[in-house]
């Protein structure tokens, strides 16, 4: 069954679900403050798709078809022919509620709402809607076309027509789905590599290994893809941090604790691989 899917926020996480939407037959439009933030998102796209054809991973037609079925907009009114909504904004709570109020008022009636958090309780963002139920988390991993993980997160009055919605939407795309009953901060994915990675970084800065031993230690020793601190550079050295400090406000445990090392290499600019230097150097 193919949807038309608005997608709010044309970074890399937006224009990423934009992608696979319209790759799978959705009709997408793809919303973002400025002519220039879409467009940003379109090259992206475009360029993305240049790759797949030509690893054979798309013909031509295909990747110009998928092309064709995206639409962009800086009208947030757009979304009100939408079957099914992401936000994918700045992960800010006030800024996502405030978003969610004009969702609200402007999508369709049995239209569902999802928003793209990886830490922040959907149920604080549904609360601010007339309708709750129809609010879900649908967590997408970074980069979105390569990750095959989708982390559906229920909030507190979440229904299961919806979640069942959200789950048909991800499992369109490609990806493999984990239904998170409860919205504890940080779900199931964010805790456990935030956990994860602040003692990686405690380690590094305590001298007691390298990171690229760090890492490697996970990858071999643990079945790992990816270390720890890779992980941050790849995700965003600032994003984990932001993330990791709002589990800590709620949960308000030692593991959860933004280790000094992050707060310094946020206010330095060092974010990984989007500012070319992270943990490791980036050509």
């Amino acid at each position: 069954m193919t949807m038309t899917i608005a997608v709010i926020g044309a970074g890399l996480m937006g224009s990423g679900i934009a992608q696979v939407s319209a790759a799978a037959g959705h009709q997408v439009v793809l919303r973002d403050v400025s002519d220039a933030a879409t467009a940003r998102g379109l090259a992206g796209i475009t360029a993305s798709y240049e790759k797949f054809v030509g690893k054979g991973k798309m013909t031509r037609d295909e990747a110009d078809a998928a092309l064709a079925r995206i639409a962009t907009t800086t009208d947030l009114a757009a979304v009100s022919s939408a079957d099914l909504v992401v936000e994918a904004v700045f992960e800010d709570l006030e800024v996502k509620q405030g978003l969610f109020r004009e969702l609200d008022k402007l999508a369709r009636d049995g239209a569902v709402l999802c928003t793209n958090t990886s830490a922040l309780p959907v149920t604080q963002i549904a609360a601010v809607t007339e309708r709750p139920e129809a609010v879900v988390g649908t967590h997408f991993f970074s980069p979105v076309p390569l990750m095959a993980l989708c982390e559906l997160v229920r909030g507190y009055k979440t229904s299961d027509e919806t979640l069942a919605t959200a789950r048909a939407f991800a499992e369109s795309v490609g990806k493999t789905c984990i239904v998170v009953n409860r919205d504890v901060a940080g779900f199931v994915t964010t805790r456990l590599i935030a956990a994860l990675a602040n003692e990686a970084v405690r380690l590094l800065d305590n001298g007691v290994a390298t990171a690229e031993d760090i890492d490697t230690a996970c990858r071999l020793g643990f079945g790992h893809a990816m270390g720890p601190l890779a992980t941050l550079d790849l995700t965003g050295v600032d994003i984990m941090r932001n993330a990791t400090r709002n589990i800590y406000n709620e949960a308000h445990t030692d593991q959860f604790a933004v280790p000094e090392l992050l707060n310094r290499m946020v206010a330095a600019g060092d974010l990984g691989r989007k500012s070319g230097r992270g943990f490791y150097e980036y050509g």
